[in-house]
């Protein structure tokens, strides 16, 4: 599909097959242990009806550094024309993390929209699950040679 943009730095799949396109940062921010700070892009886009953008964090950043998005995924909609920022949050208690020009700090995954029609009732049907949530299922350890070689069943 075909995206109209405004870009210093244009999105950039990393590999074939990638789901989100690379966002960089187009300001360079200092982000002290437990900080948050709205990251511009340099990016504005003009998605057409029926699609919608989200901007989710780069695993490498969450796992190496701490580094995630505070309203992730955050939602850019089809008629949204301004430049796409990002709140970024060092989740790390003691270390700070730098934000350079060009630095990549997000992804921009493009999905299409179904569009609900909200009905009205009174009572809604019934289900196994019910209203049951927020960890209602429990919490077990996966023990699964498929899932790894890990021989003690342990998740890598």
């Amino acid at each position: 599909m075909e995206v109209l943009i405004v870009a210093d730095r244009m999105p950039a799949y990393s590999h074939p097959g990638d789901a989100g396109a690379d966002l960089t940062a187009a300001v360079a921010v200092q982000l002290a242990p437990g900080e948050r700070a709205t990251v511009a892009t340099g990016v504005a886009i003009a998605l057409p009806d029926g699609y919608v953008a989200f901007v989710v964090p780069r695993s490498g950043l969450a796992a190496k550094h701490g580094i995630t998005i505070v309203n992730s995924p955050g939602t850019v909609d089809a008629g949204f024309r301004g430049e796409i920022s990002v709140t970024l949050l060092n989740t790390d208690s003691s270390v700070p993390y730098s934000v350079a020009v060009g630095d990549r700090i997000a992804q921009l995954v493009i999905m299409p929209v179904t569009k609900a029609r909200f009905i009205p009732v009174s009572t809604l049907p019934g289900s196994q699950r019910g209203g049951s949530g927020f960890g209602s299922t429990g919490y077990t350890t996966i023990v699964s040679e498929s899932l790894n070689d890990d021989p003690k069943g342990e998740l890598l």
